[in-house]
């Protein structure tokens, strides 16, 4: 492990006995302990340049509060902006804040850090808080012009905080270096839980950590057995074809097993705060929150009567990530929180109404928020074309197979979509277009090749529009549900 990543690790570790010495604070304490924290901890790893986060928070709150209804949109650009101008310098060999912010700035805005990129302060404030900002002044519009009344709606702010208020939540320790990306609106709900001795953490937190401690051997011993550095050399391409081919197998799975790692720990620190625990009646969802109205406790009693889970915090599902049998649902089980970021907030707002373009377009942004490097847009961009492949030709032939021959389908469907994430994962980690190009090349761009004539089948057999097509009814995981972690 490099240096950096035992600095994340030992933060990640040092927010899980913080999380219980928070949790049964009250609303003044939580609110600035936690800020106090989390700029401890910002200060720990990037030093200096803790200020551009806040100096580039403070100009971006300013926009906010002059054009409330497009607030998510001016700070997405300004955060965007700035972080696409310190790349830039960093790759014309300038010096860029916090050893130059690459990987992840898409992550690190929605206050999400990978912890193989170097640390980098974003104006986390205005990102944290825009989208729910835009959404209550667009909600106050509506009912000020006769569209219902009532009382708040589900996961709308009760007012727009202030500066220092909006500070606080963009300043928590909770998530600042691996996230998951969370809600103003559940912070606010942190502050203010009713009986937070109520809630559960010891267990569910217990429940959640048991994986890591073995995740994270097999990420330090598939890593030194299969060095990525071993790809960049020429005597790998001597090797046979075969050899070339599986090496991608294990780069992808210490890549997966050094995130599962991280994404635990920053659950757990969540956990072990009450950060993020609803009832389970509310059916919260990653990233969103609750689903469904859940008025709170009267007593502590009653707290304690009910029953809690932390889904809105979640960030990984590491068995659907693996087993799950397509591409398009392997994204949902990954960053699941920051995948319904961009979502709620870049797919739904795309300029066209093709999933396939939406896709691309999700993919383009997603790439440019990680970085500037070609790697990540050679692998993002890849995606739709995987997606529209499987889509097309699953509508074409898959309803019309026996169950049998559905089931052998599925588990042809789950070898190929792993083959296509290790493919793109070479990508997303050797970052040059030199040598993503050159290890695809020795592979004969087969991912590439092997979804354009799955893609031209599927329209030959007439396979429908993966945006609007009606399918069979298909398991997204190769096991029972019983069998899934937690």
């Amino acid at each position: 492990m490099s240096p950096e990543e035992w600095t994340y690790l030992v933060v990640l570790l040092i927010s899980i006995p913080i999380g219980f010495l928070f949790k049964k604070a009250g609303p003044g304490l939580k609110r600035w302990g936690a800020a106090a924290v989390g700029l401890g901890l910002t200060l720990f790893t990037c030093g200096p340049h803790t200020l551009q986060g806040g100096g580039g928070g403070g100009g971006a709150w300013a926009l906010i509060q002059a054009q409330p209804c497009s607030c998510h949109a001016l700070a997405l650009g300004g955060g965007g902006g700035g972080g696409g101008f310190f790349r830039a310098l960093s790759l014309l060999g300038l010096p860029t804040p916090g050893g130059g912010g690459g990987g992840g700035e898409l992550l690190l805005t929605l206050k999400v850090r990978l912890p193989s990129s170097p640390p980098f302060v974003p104006p986390e404030l205005p990102i944290l808080t825009s989208s729910s900002l835009q959404d209550l002044h667009l909600a106050q519009r509506k009912e000020g012009g006769g569209g219902g009344g009532g009382g708040p709606s589900l996961g709308l702010l009760p007012d727009v905080p202030s500066l220092g208020g909006g500070g606080g939540g963009g300043g928590c320790y909770v998530g600042i270096m691996t996230g998951p990306f969370f809600r103003y609106r559940t912070y606010l709900d942190w502050l203010e839980q009713p009986f937070p001795g109520a809630v559960p953490s010891l267990r569910p937190l217990l429940r959640r950590a048991w994986p890591a401690p073995l995740f994270g051997l097999l990420f330090l011993l598939s890593s030194h057995l299969f060095p990525l550095e071993a790809v960049r050399e020429d005597a790998f391409y001597a090797r046979p074809l075969p050899a070339r081919l599986f090496y991608m197998v294990p780069v992808f799975f210490a890549f997966r097993m050094r995130f599962y790692v991280a994404w635990i720990a920053a659950e757990c620190g969540c956990i072990a705060a009450g950060f993020g625990a609803y009832p389970v009646a509310a059916k919260a969802r990653a990233g969103g929150g609750p689903t469904l109205q859940c008025p709170p406790p009267s007593s502590p009693e009653k707290a304690a009567s009910l029953e809690y889970d932390y889904e809105t915090i979640r960030n990984i599902d590491c068995y659907g990530t693996d087993f799950c049998v397509r591409v398009r649902d392997g994204m949902r089980y990954w960053n699941m929180t920051v995948q319904w970021w961009l979502a709620q907030y870049i797919y739904k707002s795309a300029p066209t109404r093709s999933y396939v373009f939406r896709s691309a377009w999700t993919m383009l942004l997603s790439a440019y928020w990680h970085g500037l490097h070609p790697g990540y847009y050679l692998s993002f961009l890849t995606i739709p074309l995987c997606l529209a492949a499987e889509g097309r030709l699953e509508s074409a032939l898959r309803g019309q197979l026996s169950p049998g021959a559905q089931k052998a389908w599925d588990w042809v469907h789950w070898f190929l979509k792993m083959r296509a994430y290790d493919y793109m994962c070479m990508g997303f980690v050797l970052l040059s277009l030199g040598d993503t190009l050159r290890y695809w090349a020795s592979i004969y761009f087969c991912i590439h090749i092997l979804a354009m004539a799955a893609l031209g089948l599927g329209l030959v057999l007439g396979g429908g529009s993966p945006s609007r097509r009606k399918t069979a009814p298909q398991a997204t995981s190769l096991a029972p549900e019983k069998l899934r972690e937690e």
